[in-house]
């Protein structure tokens, strides 16, 4: 064997170090999915507080603020520990092999439709996306709002989220460019 097909296999099998990412990423969506339960927990053990029907008016409108708040923070988790999973996933799928225990899925054919960098890049963005409009919505939960130009920067926060949102979703409803002189299916 020549040092050229033995440096190209070295170079080839070198690939299969993305497996430590894949590993790691899969280790931080499980213990992402963990804290998100604790929490899910946590919040589900607050709840008898809320129920108290002696509770004072302010106390418990501070209460139901605060489980919104944290309700927002578990969608949060759960999302952060699905991207991560998206993305070992995806980085194997590009790396390593094709995914044989899913081949033939109907599920995996919505999840695993990752053909290049590209694809995995925006359905990374997609969900980092969704996680910027929690983060968004937990913060709009938390201000208290002094004047009407607070107000209006709320609104114009909302309105730059909506155009973000509509934009991520806009490119995926537009029929690829055929050219003119193709015929239509």
């Amino acid at each position: 064997m020549s040092i050229e097909r033995r440096f190209e296999a070295f170079l080839w099998n070198s690939r299969l170090v993305v497996l430590v990412a894949v590993v790691a990423s899969v280790i931080v969506s499980c213990a992402m999915f963990f804290v998100a339960t604790i929490d899910v927990v946590e919040l589900v053990r607050h709840l008898g507080a809320y129920a108290d029907f002696h509770l004072a008016p302010e106390a418990r409108m501070a209460l139901r603020a605060a489980t919104v708040t944290h309700v927002v923070e578990v969608v949060d988790g759960y999302l952060l520990a699905a991207i991560m999973l998206i993305f070992a996933l995806g980085l194997y799928e590009l790396f390593v092999s094709r995914i044989e225990a899913a081949e033939g899925s109907e599920f995996a054919s919505r999840l695993l439709l990752i053909r290049s960098m590209d694809d995995l890049k925006n359905r990374l963005a997609k969900v980092v996306l969704l996680i910027l409009v929690v983060k968004f919505f937990e913060y709009a939960l938390q201000i208290s709002i002094e004047s009407a130009v607070e107000l209006l920067y709320l609104a114009l926060g909302t309105l730059l989220v909506s155009g973000a949102l509509w934009l991520s979703h806009s490119k995926e409803s537009v029929p690829p460019h055929r050219p003119a002189n193709e015929p239509t299916s």
